[in-house]
This record gives structure tokens, sequence and C-alpha cells, in this order.
């Protein structure tokens, strides 16, 4: 395999690389120096029901693990708003586009996540993908 991207820190663990298989990114220590190669953020702003906090949050724990598993998924971050407590903000870093938009949503697990998370959200949330400004 031909190295685009390495990485080591002077620790016992493996050498990465931006073209390694999935499955060495997710078990990767220094993953968030990676999160700066993944070509498109998804940015989606949550807003749930009021008084479901707690719900919402519990039924996002089972959900994260359908999506890192998932092919081109390189990380996620859930914030919760400090001044609207019924607000978060879901971030997730792909490889691609069409990790998320053509393998995720038209995915089978795209199926099990909504019936998790989808009902805890008024109004729908509108998802965006943003790519780096400068490489």
């Amino acid at each position: 395999m031909e190295h685009k991207f390495s990485l080591f820190l002077g620790s016992a663990s493996p050498l990465c690389c931006y073209d390694a298989p999935d499955e060495v990114h997710r078990s990767c220590p220094h993953l968030t120096l990676l999160v700066k190669l993944a070509m498109i953020l998804e940015v989606a702003i949550l807003d749930v029901i009021p008084g479901q906090e707690s719900d919402f949050e519990q039924a996002f724990f089972k959900a994260q693990k359908i999506i890192s598993a998932m092919p081109g998924y390189m990380s996620h971050e859930l914030k919760r708003c400090i001044q609207k407590r019924s607000r978060y903000i879901l971030l997730v870093n792909w490889k691609k586009l069409g990790d998320h938009t053509d393998g995720f949503r038209a995915s089978a697990e795209y199926q099990e996540w909504k019936a998790l998370l989808h009902h805890f959200y008024d109004p729908f949330p509108e998802v965006e993908h943003y790519e780096n400004a400068f490489t």
C-alpha cells in the first residue's frame, strides 16, 4: 500500500495512514490528528423536544455505534448547547461526501439510526456538509 500520510509520535502504537482501512483509523490513538485529513464535515443542529434530552442522549449512545461502523466514517462529536439546553450539534467527519449521502443514508443501518433518533427532533434538522477551505 502506498502511504500518502503517515504519523508516528514515538508511541508503541502502529503507524497510521490515511489510505489505511477504516478499522485502522477507528483504533488509532492519534485519531484527532487524522481528522484534519477528513474531506467532509457533516453538521447537524439537533433541536430535541424539551423534556426528552435524557432519553435522546441514551438513544444517541446506542446509535453512535451504528454510525461509527460505517465505511468512510472517521469521527464524530455530539455537543449540548449551554444557552438552549434542548439543542445539540452533531459533527461527523467522513472521508467523502458519498460515504454519508450514498453510503450511510442508503443503508439498512440508517433505518436503525432513524428509528432510534428521529422521533426526538422538532423541527427536523437540516444537515449540511463542509469541506476544508484551505488544503
